[in-house]
């Protein structure tokens, strides 16, 4: 029966996380967000103590249930030890644990979270890893189906799918997720929980929890016949049978141990004390060291697609040249980030914001400081004021909620004209689309040597980069934003 429970839990938390990266629709994100705020290190770094201390008190009661249930990462890898399961049975063995490898990513984990090293942290966290992996690899295969159908429908006058725009929006991201799949799929393919009781910051802060949980797998070594099949598929070698021990800092609570006993010897029940003087020679070899809050897991940054066919117009005579990313000095952070310190300081980089865009403005930055955290640009789309999406997903507190209303007071950049790419001056022709566009009406054409050209107010202008996306000189838009180190207000 735990083992029934804990499967469909497990199924519903990792079918609702994934379809939240998707970005099926947006009441999945509206409905079902708690599921990425109730991830422990998002609501560390976002200071919800409420959830903190609702899963520390989860792990006090069950043991590391959280791993099993609640991490999609750990029930990512649960799945691929299952399907190794169905080719080679009984093939796990008890190993004791290597806490001098936990404990040294531990303390390295804590002193880069302290020093600020983000990028590095943000590799180790299973959340953030996940995210990435679907964002990157299974959303553009959604996509991809999503304009089948929406192809298919168009046929026959039926209009239930639209068709979404596929493209690359970071080849970093996408070699980490593909790199972060495959190993996890190698270690939980061979090894079961390798991962997540040896490299995990998370499980390792959970497991000082769970040593002392009310409620744990016990040996009845009455019934036990030695027959060794609870250590055998024990996907995190945390049982040794012949000594009737569990390892209580490395047992998931999957019940997979139960599930196989045939004698009863096994059970799921209130920790009694002749079980603790038993388990003692474990918890021995486990050293009390600290424990911090784990930040990341993946690799680089990335989000895949296929290349679009360029854009035709004139009845395919002329081709529209794609805009290129013009080189900003200062990245610009999505509005309710605050600066791009707090922005640094608290993003895991999950991508769930990148995957709730609708504008195409969020993509995964590549620089070495700010690694696969989200960064704007303008080049497939601007920042609507109406739109707030992305501060309603983060679970980290890395961007703020924030309303329509304040958003329009957000100043998170401004714009800069270049005259030598504007197109009066080089083509000799009117134009005005900044301006016409704007939606805050910070820019005014003024006459210059004989020609209309835009002139930015600044104390209006809210980077919202309108006007660099709807510029039409190719591939430098002739005006472009910079970001707002610090965001003020009006």
């Amino acid at each position: 029966m735990l083992k029934k429970i804990r499967t469909i839990l497990a199924i519903v938390v990792m079918l609702l996380t994934t379809l939240l990266f998707l970005g099926v629709c947006w009441h999945i994100n509206l409905w079902f967000g708690f599921v990425a705020k109730m991830q422990f290190l998002p609501a560390v770094l976002s200071c919800n103590l409420v959830v903190v201390f609702l899963l520390l008190l989860f792990t006090c009661l069950f043991g590391r249930m959280y791993c099993s249930v609640i991490c999609p990462l750990g029930i990512m890898q649960d799945c691929f030890s299952w399907l190794h399961g169905k080719f080679k049975k009984n093939r796990f063995s008890y190993s004791p644990e290597k806490k001098w490898l936990r404990y040294s990513i531990l303390v390295i984990f804590t002193v880069l979270v302290i020093v600020g090293v983000t990028p590095a942290t943000t590799l180790l966290e299973p959340y953030s890893a996940y995210g990435r992996i679907v964002n990157s690899l299974f959303k553009p295969l959604y996509d991809m189906l999503n304009n089948l159908l929406a192809s298919f429908e168009a046929k026959h006058n039926l209009y239930h799918f639209s068709d979404t725009e596929i493209w690359m929006r970071s080849v970093t991201t996408f070699v980490v997720a593909i790199v972060t799949l495959v190993v996890l799929a190698f270690l939980s393919w061979r090894h079961g929980r390798t991962y997540c009781n040896t490299i995990c910051p998370v499980g390792t802060t959970l497991s000082l929890v769970s040593r002392f949980s009310i409620f744990r797998v016990q040996f009845n070594m009455d019934n036990c016949k030695q027959c060794g099949m609870c250590e055998k598929n024990c996907k995190a070698s945390a049982i040794d049978f012949k000594n009737g021990l569990v390892d209580y800092s490395r047992c998931v609570v999957c019940g997979d141990c139960i599930a196989k006993c045939k004698f009863d010897a096994l059970h799921y029940s209130v920790y009694k004390r002749k079980a603790a003087e038993v388990s003692a020679r474990v918890a021995q070899t486990v050293d009390e060291g600290r424990r911090s809050f784990l930040v990341g897991a993946g690799l680089m940054t990335a989000a895949v697609a296929t290349a679009q066919p360029k854009v035709k117009v004139d009845g395919g005579l002329a081709v529209i040249e794609d805009k290129v990313a013009p080189k900003r000095k200062t990245p610009i952070t999505p509005p309710g980030s605050i600066s791009a310190q707090n922005m640094k300081r608290h993003c895991t980089a999950c991508q769930l914001c990148v995957s709730a865009c609708p504008n195409n403005v969020l993509r995964p930055s590549t620089a070495l400081d700010t690694f696969m955290q989200p960064v704007m640009s303008f080049e497939r789309g601007y920042c609507r004021p109406e739109c707030t999406h992305c501060s309603q997903v983060c679970p980290a507190g890395a961007i703020r909620c924030i309303t329509v209303e304040e958003k329009t007071t957000v100043h998170a950049g401004h714009a800069v004209w270049l005259k030598e790419n504007c197109v009066p001056l080089t083509d000799g022709v009117s134009c005005g689309n900044c301006a016409r566009h704007c939606p805050v009406g910070a820019i005014q054409m003024v006459d210059y040597k004989g020609k209309q050209v835009p002139s930015i107010n600044m104390e209006k202008c809210i980077g919202c980069g309108a006007c660099e996306h709807l510029c039409p000189a190719r591939p430098f838009s002739a005006i472009y934003v910079e970001g707002n180190v610090m965001h003020h207000l009006n």
